[in-house]
């Protein structure tokens, strides 16, 4: 590890549990206010290290980067008095971890799709689903998924670079807020995931390029990455726009691949009979197209050999999307 890295660590770590205090009032944390001319926006140092149970030359220590041989037990002490809640305390632990260097991280994902994996998304006729890489590059998809996701994969960003990247598309494109009607939340969200990830993989040097393109060029991403917030993608409801079928409200799974260290399979499952449902499969019955022309405008469909209520030939596979996303899904930023 160089100089370098170590000074960048330690900045990481001081502006995440300096982020973390300052939201913590004293009421919150259940400690007595005497008087009304509090200096500081939130918690004291003294105040955390009171409730941590550790000294606060300590505390200062930690706050100012160095989490070199702090134990679990201090990690969970602090992680308890600043009201952690899960996705921020695993961050804590990975911030530790690349301070002490005591745990290798799998190596980074190649982007080489297993077969069976492309079999399984292929297999997954009704149910958009796609996978991507830590650093949101979509590497496969299945034909519904891509067919949802076709505003992206239309974008120009990716007309003459690959492989589609759905950051780039959310912070770079002006159409991202007809796609995302809850734009803001979308953002919010995907700056969460990507700090969670950098802490997950600090030496991924994809990762980190594209975390300096998008400050770079988005003030709306680095205003969103000062704040240092994390958080965990696994479930939830996505609100999407799409030019074809309108909006749609889907529920989501995101399901990591042990086997596959860094990918990650997404899976939309509206319910029976809902309105997703029935414009899922009016979306379905519009996957049998001649070919995908990834222009500007419009869907990027050159054609429909399937009708409305069927599909007369099958869309690509899984292993043509990923080709047409830009072969093996490497970073490229």
């Amino acid at each position: 590890m160089t100089d370098s890295d170590r000074h960048g660590q330690a900045d990481e770590v001081r502006e995440f549990l300096s982020t973390r205090r300052a939201r913590m009032t004293p009421q919150r944390a259940g400690l007595p206010v005497f008087g009304g001319n509090r200096r500081v926006t939130g918690l004291r140092r003294e105040e955390v290290a009171l409730l941590a149970g550790m000294s606060v030359d300590y505390y200062i220590r930690l706050e100012r980067g160095n989490l070199r041989g702090a134990s679990d037990a201090v990690l969970d002490s602090l992680s308890d008095a600043l009201q952690l809640d899960d996705a921020e305390r695993a961050h804590l632990y990975d911030l530790a971890r690349a301070a002490t260097g005591s745990e290798r991280r799998p190596p980074a994902a190649t982007g080489r799709i297993r077969p069976v994996v492309l079999r399984v998304l292929d297999a997954m006729t009704d149910l958009p689903a796609y996978i991507r890489n830590a650093r949101f590059d979509i590497v496969a998809a299945n034909s519904l998924g891509r067919a949802l996701y076709a505003p992206v994969y239309d974008s120009p960003l990716f007309a003459q670079r690959g492989p589609v990247n759905t950051a780039r598309f959310l912070f770079l494109d002006p159409g991202s807020a007809d796609f995302w009607p809850e734009w803001e939340k979308a953002a919010n969200d995907s700056v969460a995931f990507l700090r969670t990830e950098t802490g997950r993989s600090p030496q991924d040097k994809g990762l980190m390029g594209l975390i300096g393109e998008l400050s770079t060029k988005s003030d709306d991403f680095a205003r969103r990455w000062a704040r240092h917030d994390v958080k965990f993608s696994r479930s939830g409801v996505k609100r999407l726009h799409h030019p074809l079928v309108g909006d749609l409200a889907l529920p989501y799974e995101a399901l990591d691949l042990p086997a596959d260290p860094g990918l990650r399979i997404t899976v939309y499952s509206p319910e029976p009979d809902s309105p997703e449902r029935q414009a899922l499969d009016l979306l379905a019955g519009w996957t049998g197209w001649t070919g995908w022309t990834g222009g500007t405008g419009g869907t990027g469909w050159t054609g429909w050999t399937g009708g409305t209520g069927s599909t007369s030939s099958p869309g690509p596979t899984a292993r043509e999307t990923r080709q047409a996303a830009g072969g093996h899904g490497s970073a490229g930023t």
